[in-house]
């Protein structure tokens, strides 16, 4: 990325360039000569971790903005869902029973994408993990409808990588799990969640609870497949229990099908942050 800042000063990819062609001397070998933005050993010392912390909100941030993207549509859901030409290679039935919300969330994708496009692609841009599973489906969709898309990755202890349809471009990747969560969230117009597993219900309830508790607007908060929610989750026993409140539970709406899940995005009536937690 090129600083196209007017300033009198030397830029500081000058400086690093410049800093390559000294000679080598037992001086300019030491880590001490290094400068300190080059320096991977002392950028990734425990002291510079609000540094790093930082980088990782900034750089996203930046690129997003000079794409001019202005608000995105979140997708969560599980990593190992397959889609339904490879289902016989679920680990699982269930899984393999789960493999149409693949094609639910890559036609969700593709016609979002299609809307979003009618905004020259800046407005509710399809953003998901990166990865596989529901996440390559909605990255996928984006595609299908000629489209841009943003991957939100993590640095696992597995190897992996980005799925091959996110825009690569807007394919960023974190060392820190609570920095890619408010990246998650910072554009949000609706937060769309398939079927998945530890990861999926992290940011899940994460995302609801900011709502619940006023931290954020009301955005339309989706569930796709209203049977395996209702079985992983007994929401009523949490309102029976008073642990939530009845009122919690029409922070979200159950959708089955892409087309449904479009059709209340578009008439979601607005609703501000909550000022007050009910039944408290």
């Amino acid at each position: 990325m090129k600083d196209n800042t007017r300033h009198p000063l030397r830029h500081a990819h000058m400086d690093r360039q410049k800093a390559e062609e000294v000679p080598d001397t037992p001086q300019t070998r030491a880590p001490a000569y290094r400068l300190a933005f080059t320096d991977d050993d002392f950028m990734c010392r425990p002291e510079t971790r609000p540094a790093r912390l930082q980088l990782e909100l900034l750089k996203p941030e930046l690129l997003l903005d000079e794409a001019g993207i202005t608000s995105t549509i979140v997708l969560f859901g599980g990593a190992r869902i397959p889609e339904p030409a490879k289902k016989d290679t679920a680990r699982t039935e269930t899984l393999a029973e789960l493999s149409r919300f693949y094609d639910e969330t890559r036609e969700f994708a593709r016609l979002m994408t299609l809307k979003s496009m009618e905004s020259n692609g800046t407005e509710d841009v399809i953003v998901t993990g990166g990865g596989p599973g529901v996440m390559e489906a909605g990255n996928r969709g984006a595609i299908d409808a000629g489209g841009h898309s943003i991957g939100l990755n993590i640095v696992l202890p597995f190897e992996q990588a980005p799925n091959e349809y996110v825009t690569p471009e807007l394919c960023f990747n974190f060392h820190y799990f609570a920095i890619r969560k408010m990246h998650f969230l910072m554009r949000a117009r609706a937060i769309c969640v398939f079927p998945g597993g530890f990861g999926t219900m992290d940011e899940l309830f994460e995302s609801l609870t900011l709502i619940q508790t006023g931290r954020m607007e009301r955005v339309p908060f989706l569930l796709f497949g209203r049977a395996f929610w209702e079985k992983i989750i007994n929401w009523d026993a949490l309102a029976d229990a008073g642990t939530i409140s009845a009122e919690d539970l029409d922070l979200f709406r159950f959708v089955e099908t892409a087309q449904e899940a479009v059709d209340l995005i578009e008439n979601w009536e607005p609703a501000a942050a909550r000022d007050k937690v009910p039944g408290r």
